[in-house]
């Protein structure tokens, strides 16, 4: 198998989405992070010692805190080269004057302290609004974990997602989050998982053998995707708690691309078991299938609204090349919302309003053009083009905060896994190794 996977499993792996028929790109599709919106002025400071042997933890904590924060889509974060030169290390050493003057003008300010005592790391943080010099004080955290660097790492995560909190109008932040990817060349494909900035990248099965699409359960408990057998294509289920494969019963035919129900109760599929590929539902432990689509052509990749949990779109070739279909649970209510191109791999933001997906609008021979991601307003079908020749790019998915969307693109001439703003804006690559592609982020 190629290191791309041959077409027809290429076909049935991937969830479709084309549209042409409305024209060019609207500017009125609105996702959160668009350009132009006033963002919230934030100085990171470098957080102060408190003891001689924290400068390795105090240097990734700080980089961490500060790149947590220039991702979180919402702030405008003041070059460091621009801050106060005295740091405060507790809320009685804070100036807010001076961090709200020239040439800071921050509007909040998160500082604080950081030391390593009888081997723990102790960090303080304070975040204070450096307009209001009567109650400057918003938040102010405490955390003491093991010393070493993962968990430095881990409390700016923390703190960070407590600030986007505060300051993000009640959304959680995401530097806590997971992504599991498929990683693997032209032998096998296993399933791997990083942090949400692309640190820390590991390997989660250990199957020897072509695993595809990832979906990570929303409770963060179980990764289910479909694996290469003696049987064919079966959906797998990996459980995170127990560290190993738990019981999922093996279909007839080709099993591929699953996704979780909302409320982690119920997972869709496509399963050729009848003869042509069909979207199936069964519970969560692969018990009570039923099938939910019947029309000849492929139909494939599911993905249920996370905000109702009562509706799916998936990808259906059944007026020839994939389109974009949507549905009640139940398969009534089928709408088309594409025509035209050849599109793949949808994703549905958390609020129900979007999908996302990967798009070649001009599909044919010598056709120009290339694959790109797009987002799609459901009610008005009107979209944006996200990616401009950035190579092929493909299997976007959201972020739980909305903000964000992670896809595989060869911008390089290797599959490596990017992230940007649901904007198209501050694209960062987040794998190096090559081979990495099929991400998905986790639910919280």
């Amino acid at each position: 198998m190629s290191s791309r996977l041959s077409k027809y499993v290429m076909w049935m792996v991937v969830a479709f989405a084309a549209f042409s028929r409305y024209g060019s790109a609207q500017d009125n599709v609105f996702t959160g992070t668009e350009k132009g919106v006033d963002r919230i002025r934030v100085a990171a400071a470098d957080f102060k010692p408190f003891s001689a042997d924290s400068a390795a933890l105090k240097a990734t904590f700080d980089s961490v805190l500060y790149a947590d924060l220039a991702q979180a889509g919402i702030f405008d974060l003041v070059s460091k080269s621009l801050l106060p030169q005295l740091t405060p290390g507790a809320p009685s050493e804070m100036n807010v004057t001076q961090w709200s003057a020239n040439p800071t003008n921050a509007a909040m300010v998160a500082f604080g302290s950081l030391g390593i005592k009888s081997g723990r790391l102790i960090v303080n943080g304070w975040l204070f609004d450096a307009k209001n010099t009567q109650y400057p004080q918003v938040l102010g955290k405490q955390y003491a974990e093991d010393a070493n660097d993962n968990s430095a790492r881990e409390i700016a995560h923390k703190f960070a997602d407590e600030i986007i909190l505060r300051l993000g109008g009640g959304i959680p932040g995401i530097a806590e989050t997971k992504i599991v990817y498929v990683h693997g060349g032209s032998g096998s494909k296993e399933i791997w998982m990083m942090d949400y900035d692309g640190a820390n990248p590991h390997p989660v099965t250990h199957l020897g053998t072509v695993s595809l699409s990832p979906r990570i359960s929303p409770d963060n408990s179980r990764i289910a995707f479909s694996s290469l057998g003696r049987e064919g294509f079966q959906i797998r289920v990996f459980s995170l708690l127990l560290n190993r494969m738990i019981a999922f019963p093996a279909a007839a035919g080709t099993n591929l691309s699953p996704a979780w129900s909302a409320n982690g109760a119920q997972i869709a599929y496509s399963s050729s078991r009848s003869g042509d590929p069909e979207i199936w539902i069964a519970d969560s432990n692969g018990s009570g299938p039923r099938r939910v689509t019947s029309f000849r052509g492929p139909d494939v990749s599911p993905v249920w609204n996370p905000k109702t949990g009562s509706q799916i779109a998936w990808i259906s070739g059944r007026t020839g090349l994939p389109q974009l279909y949507t549905m009640d649970a139940d398969g009534a209510g089928v709408t088309r919302m594409t025509d035209g191109g050849y599109a793949t791999s949808p994703s549905w933001s958390p609020n129900g309003q979007f999908l996302t997906f990967a798009w070649d609008r001009k599909y044919g021979p010598g056709a120009p053009g290339g694959q790109d991601i797009y987002v799609m307003e459901i009610a008005s079908k009107r979209w944006i083009q996200l990616t401009h020749d950035t190579g092929r790019c493909d299997f976007p998915s959201w972020s739980p905060d909305g903000r964000h969307i992670v896809y595989a693109s060869n911008a390089g001439g290797r599959w490596e896994i990017w992230t940007m703003l649901a904007d198209g804006t501050q694209r960062h690559k987040l794998s190096t190794n090559g081979a990495n592609d099929m991400p998905n982020w986790s639910w919280k």
